[in-house]
């Protein structure tokens, strides 16, 4: 097998990405240290020389997502309601494809992951994620933007998972950029899905 060569910080972040595909697609306990050398054309034991254990390399991969993720929901969500929910959701959407890896890791070892000391920080992220969102929402609310009988919990719930689960099948380059599948789910969010001049929804028989 021939030894890859590269800068030492490429090369880490070159390995921290193969790793992420593998773990994404065999699941975190059944990736190998032999299963990402392999992957990456090394020697399972030159990991070593980047990475003192196959956690280290998750906990860089997760711990730089979330950091980015917060960070930019901060900056964010100071704007005008409206405009703040518009820059989540679509932040949220253009994450998928830039961390698809990442997420797709996260929902799936979240359990497992949560009996790991060195991931505690994990809840505090999803802590101050719903944090930032909640408070978007009750802003809207207070400033008449949204409607006033929204619950601001169950309203962030619906969001985050609705955009979460379509880690499971959006790629980028595919139909939709993460920004026009933004604009589309939004579209559905805030105006619905009936026609404004529908007129009123009635039961079918039976029903």
């Amino acid at each position: 097998m021939t030894e890859s060569r590269g800068k030492p910080s490429e090369r880490r972040a070159d390995l921290v990405r193969i790793a992420a595909e593998l773990f994404a697609e065999r699941g975190y306990r059944a990736t190998t240290v032999r299963h990402i050398g392999d992957a990456a054309g090394v020697l399972s034991g030159s990991l070593y020389h980047h990475f003192d254990s196959k956690e280290t390399i998750l906990d860089e991969l997760l711990s730089s997502y979330l950091g980015e993720l917060v960070d930019t929901y901060r900056r964010i969500s100071g704007g005008e309601p409206v405009t703040a929910l518009r820059g989540l959701v679509t932040e949220a959407f253009r994450s998928l494809g830039e961390h698809r890896a990442a997420i797709t890791v996260l929902q799936n070892e979240r359990s497992y992951l949560r009996t790991l000391p060195r991931f505690n920080y994990l809840t505090k992220a999803e802590e101050e994620v719903r944090r930032i969102w909640i408070t978007v929402l009750r802003d809207g609310i207070d400033a008449g933007s949204f409607r006033a009988d929204l619950d601001p919990e169950v309203t962030y719930r619906f969001l985050r998972d609705s955009v979460w689960v379509a880690v499971r099948w959006f790629r980028p380059g595919g139909r939709f950029t993460p920004e026009e599948l933004a604009d589309h789910y939004l579209r559905i969010v805030l105006d619905g899905i009936t026609k404004r001049d529908a007129g009123p929804v009635t039961r079918a028989a039976g029903t």
